[in-house]
């Protein structure tokens, strides 16, 4: 009888020792044991890892065949090979300060040994903490990023530096599974061609880094205002945040996200070992100092333009990205000395004019926490002209101002610094040009008997050029075209023609003098008139300056009085299409200088340059020496590209008889010790000063022009619509002032030096040169219309003159 079968006996048991199935039996006959479950789970792990494994190779084999297909169309890298970064033209003074900056993209390059170690760990620490450990693609990086984006169209992340310099040199921004292969390609490609420290070098002077800055170099420049080299850590982590989004983590434009992430950057360089804890502590406490954007350094936009000019004129385009380094002849603090001067001089004058009232009017509210927004917002609109700035009136009365100012301080403002707006503020004043509570207004800072006030002003309508040279190698020592660059961006140095008046005289009597005329020649300041058939247009009855007539008088005096009637009388005398020929001699045109008596009082057009070009003549000597700006050329890395060829005077050169030039400055030095121009030696109180004062027909343009014998300097002031500047205006009250002041500047540590007589071809008799032709009266004695008139003399004969003529 068969036994009783037990539960664990049943087939369905695990631990039954019998299977029906033969399959089930080993070679023995014994029963095979179950698999486990565990067992199971091991298998079906292995099927999977081979599937996947499969897969991977599979995956792995479209993918060889894809970058097989793909690689012999990757980009030539000769590009990188021979990197030609985009440099911008940086206009230099002689000193080597930044005077302008020119190309789409600020860059300064740096090889990599002059890149800090710290800007490179910080770099490193956000952007690539494996870059000297992988072959220019992070295969772990990938392959996180590959299971990051598993069903997704775009890929993420993973990007090495290496890989970032060849999306940015030849690949789009898209984020597409192909353009990431071609990355990874083109990361492959480069790393077998460049070594690691080239790439790093490319990387941080190519990426952009906001605000026009490309590289770090720049960028350091544009926000902090210094050399990448003297960088502190936190500035080198803020400025190792800005690759990721220049616009999101700029700190002028975002401050508080930048900072976020210059903190972590910091975190992170103490994570890689980079810096210690104790920096790590003292960065992430530093507070930085983010410099303002601003493009130059100094006050020359007029005369780096004039040089941008030049340099694309022989370069083209390619100024722009050749990192040109320009030097001008200019040094930075005679520039700008030279903007302070001409605007200090253009700003006197508008004191004098009637206040033309505020430049706009806005409504403020009455709740004190919305005042302040809306102050800004309405300044917004009238930026600062340097010293000018623009304020909102809060309360006015004729004898107190209160004003806002964009930086949020409250000015008050009483005494003289309410004169120039005395109109503006009177009861009974025109309500157009009313100061009242909402009024924008222009307020500027006066020192007064030693304290600083403030006073209301207004942006001046007249304009100014000013020019200053080397006479004997024509080098430009000081250029400003214009009162502000932004405004009006005319250089009226070179552009503007405009009427010389008196100051075009000197280049008359220097005519004249080969004509036998000399500085004791009598000529007399009489009362002329032209009728129209005299002159076949209209009547011409000139006038000197101030309306009277002096008599008869030695041409010395005559130029030093700046005497209209004897200027005419002389170039009738020589001629005036004679006149007009010499003139030419100075490089001025003669088309310009129509063949009439007209000329005789500077009726021509020249411009500030002209005017500075000529005088040099006479400082020189008699040489014609053209300006010029440019000193030096250098390419990024400072390789010597054009050098200045130092000129030399040579006969070649030669305008005027040396002692034509004596002569001429023996007069043009009488006219600063006790003519139009006394102002010069007294004020400056040294005697080797020489120039003319130039006033025009109803006072439209005002001229200073004179020299030392080491500089001339040119002053214009005038309406760029030519309008009266005053009744009571004139060049030795507008101009001269600015000449002196920039003068004294730029000759404190000149030498006196007189200019001396030419070793022959001149003669003194009694303390007055003549050619020595013409001494002993042989030349004109005398130009008055009159046989008893002496040629020249004693002051008794002089005084017998002027009696002769009051009969």
């Amino acid at each position: 009888m068969p036994a009783k079968k037990t539960s664990d006996d049943s087939p369905d048991s695990p631990s039954s020792s019998f299977s029906a199935d033969p399959r089930d039996r080993g070679p023995q006959g014994r029963k095979k044991p179950r698999t486990t479950q565990r067992h199971w789970l091991l298998r079906a792990l292995g099927w999977l890892f081979g599937l996947l494994l499969a897969g991977v190779l599979s995956v792995a084999l479209l993918a060889g065949m894809a970058l097989a297909m793909a690689y012999p169309s990757l980009p030539d890298i000769s590009g990188l090979t021979d990197y030609q970064p985009k440099l911008p033209l940086r206009v230099m003074s002689a000193d080597g300060q930044l005077l302008g900056e020119y190309g789409e993209e600020r860059r300064s390059y740096s090889n990599i040994r002059d890149i800090p170690k710290v800007m490179q760990d910080a770099v490193l620490a956000i952007e690539d903490a494996r870059f000297y450990q992988h072959g220019g693609v992070d295969y772990l990086g990938v392959i996180r990023a590959g299971l990051a984006n598993v069903g997704e169209s775009k890929s993420q992340g993973a990007s090495t530096i290496t890989m970032q310099v060849a999306r940015n040199f030849y690949l789009s921004t898209e984020k597409t599974f192909t353009r990431k292969i071609y990355e990874i390609l083109l990361a492959l490609k480069i790393e077998s061609a460049l070594p690691k420290e080239k790439i790093l070098e490319i990387y941080m002077n190519q990426i952009f880094l906001g605000h026009r800055a490309y590289g770090f170099a720049a960028a350091s420049e544009v926000y902090f205002g210094k050399p990448m080299k003297d960088l502190s850590i936190a500035e080198a982590a803020m400025l190792a945040g800005l690759p990721k989004a220049p616009s999101a983590y700029n700190p002028i434009n975002n401050p508080r996200r930048a900072t976020l992430r210059q903190q972590y950057i910091i975190d992170r360089m103490l994570e890689m070992g980079f810096i210690s804890p104790d920096q790590h502590a003292q960065a992430k406490a530093e507070k930085l100092r983010i410099r303002p954007p601003q493009d130059t350094v100094s006050h020359a936009e007029y005369v780096a333009e004039l040089a941008r000019q030049l340099i694309f004129s022989q370069y083209g385009e390619e100024a722009y990205t050749r990192g040109l380094n320009v030097y001008l002849t200019l040094k930075s603090d005679e520039q700008e000395r030279a903007y302070r001067a001409l605007r200090r001089g253009i700003m006197d004058f508008e004191r004098r004019q009637v206040y033309r009232g505020p430049e706009a009017y806005v409504d403020l509210p009455g709740d004190p926490k919305e005042l302040d927004t809306r102050i800004a917002e309405a300044l917004s609109d009238h930026p600062a002209n340097d010293e000018l700035l623009a304020a909102v009136v809060l309360e006015a009365d004729p004898k107190k101002v209160v004003a806002a100012l964009q930086s949020g301080e409250s000015i008050t403002i009483t005494g003289e610094g309410l004169k120039p707006a005395t109109s503006g503020l009177s009861d009974k004043g025109n309500p157009k040009t009313r100061i009242r509570r909402g009024a924008v207004i222009r307020v500027i800072k006066l020192t007064r008997n030693n304290k600083e006030e403030w006073t209301i002003t207004q942006l001046p309508e007249v304009e100014g050029a000013m020019v200053a040279l080397n006479p004997r190698d024509g080098s430009v020592r000081a250029l400003v075209g214009g009162f502000d660059y932004n405004k009006n961006k005319f250089n009226h140095v070179t552009q503007a023609w405009r009427q010389p008046g008196s100051s075009f005289k000197p280049f008359i009597y220097s005519a004249a003098l080969e004509k036998g005329f000399n500085g004791a020649t009598v000529v007399n300041d009489a009362p002329l008139f032209f009728d129209a058939s005299t002159t076949g247009s209209q009547p011409w009855e000139p006038k000197n300056y101030d309306g009277t007539f002096d008599g008869p008088m030695p041409l010395r005096r005559a130029l030093a009085k700046s005497k209209n009637m004897v200027s005419i009388r002389v170039l009738q005398s020589i001629g005036v299409k004679y006149a007009q020929d010499w003139i030419t001699r100075f490089g001025f045109d003669a088309d310009k200088h129509p063949a009439y008596l007209t000329m005789a009082l500077g009726a021509g057009s020249v411009t500030p340059m002209q005017m500075a070009q000529a005088y040099s003549v006479f400082a020189n000597g008699g040489y014609r020496v053209g300006p010029a700006l440019v000193q030096r050329i250098t390419d990024h890395q400072g390789r010597l590209l054009y050098q200045a060829v130092p000129k030399t005077l040579d006969e070649s050169q030669r305008a005027i008889d040396p002692r034509n030039a004596f002569l001429m400055d023996s007069l043009l030095q009488e006219v600063a010790r006790s003519g139009t121009a006394a102002r010069t030696q007294a004020t400056l109180k040294r005697p080797d000063l020489y120039g003319k004062t130039g006033t025009t027909n109803d006072s439209m343009d005002a001229w200073f022009a004179g020299f030392q014998p080491d500089l001339v300097s040119v002053v214009w002031i005038g309406y760029d619509q030519p309008r009266k500047l005053g009744d009571r205006e004139t060049g030795g009250g507008l101009a001269l002032p600015v000449w002196i002041e920039f003068m004294q500047y730029a000759l404190r540590n000149t030498p006196v030096a007189e200019i001396p007589p030419p070793a022959t071809g001149v003669t003194n008799v009694n303390g007055e040169w003549y050619y020595d032709e013409f001494a002993e009266n042989q030349g004109v004695r005398a130009l008055t219309g009159d046989e008893h008139v002496p040629a020249s003399g004693s002051e008794d004969e002089k005084k017998s003159i002027l009696d002769l003529f009051k009969r």
